[in-house]
Formats: structure tokens, C-alpha cells, sequence
């Protein structure tokens, strides 16, 4: 009987010795899957936000940029973030929803400045949210990627994250507002050339 009890304790002991390692190998997948997740949506940010600032530049020069490498970038975003979306933490999601926004912004920027009306500010305007607010916010989303996982742990994370949030979040209303008024400016004018041209062709 003792030997039967003895038996039977060590072999319940092995079964938990066996589910911890299987719980700790669980865990360790699942941190690795974060890992994972985390490393592609803060290279597809970079990558989109290189993308729409080289295309600025291309046209600056007066070089014809792919559109389709700009797109590739905006749409392998779309992707990381949708499904990052589905397991970031609220804290997480709320800066990466932030910083998809300001993304859209820029791109944005891009299409409209064949319409801009003095193209040399309108240049100077996008270099300035590429190299400044913009890389800032992904500057920001990799802190905070790396905060969450551990890796990188800033007793004044909070105070700063919500200071380069709301610099963030001025910035890019500022530059919708800019956008949205050259947008309603251009369609203006487009519909006075077309009246003016409709009134010569009456004209007798």
C-alpha cells in the first residue's frame, strides 16, 4: 500500500510538473506571437511613413514616383493594424489608432499636392509632418510596443506618451484643417473656370 501511495503521489506530481511546462510553453508562445505582431506593425508604420515621405520628395524633384509603392505601404498597414486591432490592449490600440490616423493624413498629403496651390509651401508643409509629427508618432508606437512587452520600461512613460499624443493630435488636426480648406479652394476655382468657359461658348 505504501508503495502504491508513493506511486501514485509521484505520479501526480510528474502530471503537474508536465501541465506548468505545458502553461509556461503556452505562455511563452503567446508572448511570442506579441513579439511577432508587435515587429510587423511597427514595420509596416515605418515603412508606410517612408513611403509617402520619399514620394514627396520624388515629385519635389521632379521625378514620377510609383503610386503602387505608396499603396503596397498603405495597404500592408491596413493589414497589420486591422488584425493588431484585435489584441492590442486599450492603451496600445488608443496610440496605434492615433497614429493610423495621422498615417491617413499623410497620405493625404501626398495626393493632393499635384492640386496645391503654391506648391512650394505645400512641399515644405509635408516634409515638415514626415520628418516631424509624423515620426514622432511612430517614433512613439515603438516605445509603447516595447514598454508593453517589457523590453523597455520608462518610470515617466505615461506623462510623455500623453504629451506626444495630444503634440500628435494638434498637428494633425491643424493639417486637415490646411488640407481640407486648399481642397475646397481648388474645387472653387475649378468651378469658375468652368462657368467662365460655359459663358464664352454662350457668348455670341
Amino acid at each position: 500500500m505504501l508503495s502504491q501511495r508513493a506511486s501514485r503521489a509521484e505520479a501526480a506530481e510528474q502530471n503537474q510538473r508536465a501541465e506548468r511546462e505545458r502553461e509556461q510553453e503556452r505562455d511563452e508562445q503567446a508572448l511570442q506571437a506579441k513579439r511577432d505582431l508587435y515587429a510587423r506593425l511597427n514595420t509596416a508604420a515605418r515603412a508606410y511613413r517612408v513611403a509617402a515621405r520619399d514620394a514627396v520628395e520624388a515629385a519635389e524633384r521632379g521625378e514620377g514616383a510609383d503610386p503602387a509603392l505608396l499603396d503596397a505601404a498603405k495597404e500592408s498597414w491596413a493589414d497589420q493594424y486591422s488584425q493588431a486591432q484585435m489584441a492590442l490592449t486599450k492603451d496600445v490600440l488608443q496610440i496605434a489608432s492615433t497614429l493610423n490616423r495621422s498615417l491617413g493624413i499623410g497620405y493625404l498629403v501626398v495626393k493632393q499636392l499635384p492640386s496645391s496651390p503654391v506648391l512650394g509651401e505645400a512641399y515644405q508643409r509635408a516634409k515638415i509632418w514626415f520628418s516631424g509629427p509624423l515620426s514622432d508618432g511612430v517614433y512613439l508606437l515603438r516605445v509603447t510596443l516595447r514598454h508593453d512587452l517589457g523590453v523597455e520600461v520608462d518610470p515617466h512613460f505615461e506623462q510623455t506618451c500623453v504629451q506626444m499624443l495630444a503634440a500628435l493630435d494638434s498637428a494633425r488636426n491643424n493639417l486637415a484643417r490646411l488640407l481640407a480648406a486648399e481642397l475646397a479652394q481648388a474645387a472653387a476655382s475649378t468651378g469658375t473656370q468652368l462657368r467662365d468657359r460655359n459663358q464664352s461658348r454662350a457668348d455670341p
